[in-house]
This record gives structure tokens, sequence and C-alpha cells, in this order.
């Protein structure tokens, strides 16, 4: 199997992006797939989340971008088996912009992935809430992208935006990216709101949407804060059967 580099983007905050990742990560590393998770947000939220203690840090994806050092040299073992991270540090902030005036710049995690792509089946990307270059470079490297939306009011708030960068990337520097899939967050059966709002996401993504729908669940929300994927932390919470799911469903497509 070739590897496959996806992206989990959202320029929104709050919608379930980092949790995706790394649960997704998680839930295809336990179906024995070998899978990278890339922290390229400088909060190093999905580092922190897989139990990585930032302070202990020496290297992260920083110095792999800046090409300081070589991507195999930062890569961190989880307490899931099959699945790697690769950390971010807060260094990784000043990147935005010492990137600005490197040729080339664009590519940058492109090139360090390459080397690394035949150890794993699955390479997952946490990009930053926002649309930076290093949201960019993300997407540049990737074959697809996963954007998850909750199920609230705003939800559609900014989406024409993204879906204006991923065009302009698909255009100019990366001609194969394709959207992966939806993924609805953050939904609350008891409401009439978050029904709506997944009919209406439905409509304009037309045929892109999971199936899977991941609940509102304080189990998803609690776990990171211990340093454990939901698969660790609960495994009866209705998190982690969403989760499970959405990774049957993502595997399913990529058979």
């Amino acid at each position: 199997m070739i590897c496959k580099v996806i992206t989990v983007t959202n320029q929104k905050g709050g919608v379930g992006k980092t949790t995706t990742a790394i649960n997704l990560a998680a839930g295809l590393s336990r179906m024995v797939k070998n899978v990278l998770l890339v922290d390229m947000d400088g909060q190093a939220n999905a580092t922190q989340g897989l139990g990585v203690d930032r302070k202990s840090i020496k290297k992260s994806i920083y110095e792999v971008i800046m090409e300081e050092t070589e991507p195999g040299s930062v890569i961190l073992p989880t307490g899931s088996e099959f699945l790697d991270i690769i950390p971010a540090s807060v260094n990784l902030n000043g990147a935005k912009v010492e990137l600005v005036s490197i040729e080339d710049r664009e590519y940058r995690l492109k090139k360090a992935l390459q080397c690394i792509k035949d150890l794993y089946d699955f390479i997952i990307i946490d990009s930053p809430p926002s649309l930076d270059l290093l949201t960019v470079n993300a997407l540049t490297a990737s074959d697809s992208a996963i954007i998850p939306i909750q199920c609230e009011y705003y939800a559609l708030e900014g989406l024409g935006q993204l879906i204006n960068t991923l065009s302009r990337i698909k255009r100019g520097l990366n001609p194969t990216l394709d959207i992966e899939g939806v993924v609805l967050t953050m939904y609350d059966s008891r409401t009439n709101l978050s029904f709506q709002v997944m009919e209406n996401i439905k409509k304009h993504f037309k045929g892109a949407v999971y199936k899977t729908v991941i609940p509102r669940n304080v189990r998803l929300a609690e776990a990171p804060s211990f340093g454990k994927t939901i698969f660790q932390y609960d495994t009866s919470s209705s998190g982690m059967k969403a989760y499970s799911d959405l990774a049957a469903e993502f595997l399913g497509a990529n058979d």
C-alpha cells in the first residue's frame, strides 16, 4: 500500500480538528495500520493530546521544515501501538515569518515527508486553525484534506474562504489535492439546530460528508488533558465508538 498523506484542516477554531486528527490516527492504528501524526500547529495540542511532554521536546517539526534536522530524528513513539508522532513546539510560530523569504517555502513539509513515507500507511497532519504558510505547507504535502465542521449555528462561516484556498493550492501547488471528506462534529441529537446544520452541510458538500457523525461528548473533551486518545481514555464512550466507526469508514474508502 502506498502511503497516503491527509491534512485535517479548518481555519475556525473549536471545531474538533485536533480531536479528529488524534482519534482518527489512533483508530487507524488500532486496525494495524502504521500511522504518523504530524503536529503542524504551534499550540502543540496534538502533541500534548498524545501524551508527549512539550518541555521534553528537543527537536520538533520546526527544525524539520527549517532543514536543521532530518525528519526521522524527531519521530517519537506514542502510547498507542503503530502510532508515531512528529511533535510541534512553540518555535513553529516563528516559522510563519522565517519561511516567507525562503525559496520553495510552500514545499518544505512535502520534501521532508518524502524520506519517511515508506515507513507508514497513513500520515495525518494536524494543521493550525488558520490559512497561513504552515497550512499551505500541510496541504501542499497532502493527497487530500479532511474538513471537520461543528454542528452549530455558524458552521458554514468562513468555509468559502477555505474552499477557495484548497482550490488555489490545487491549481498552483498541488494538482492532486482532493477533499477526502467532511466530518460533522459536536452533534447534539437533542436539538433541532444540530439536525438542520447537518442537513445544510450535506446539501453544501453533496456526497463528501462522512456517514459517521461525531457526537458532543464530554469524554472526548477530557481525554487530551490526560494525554490520551479516546481509545485509551474511555472505551465505552459514544465518542470512542464514533471515531472507531469513522476510522473504519475512512479505511473502507481507501481500500
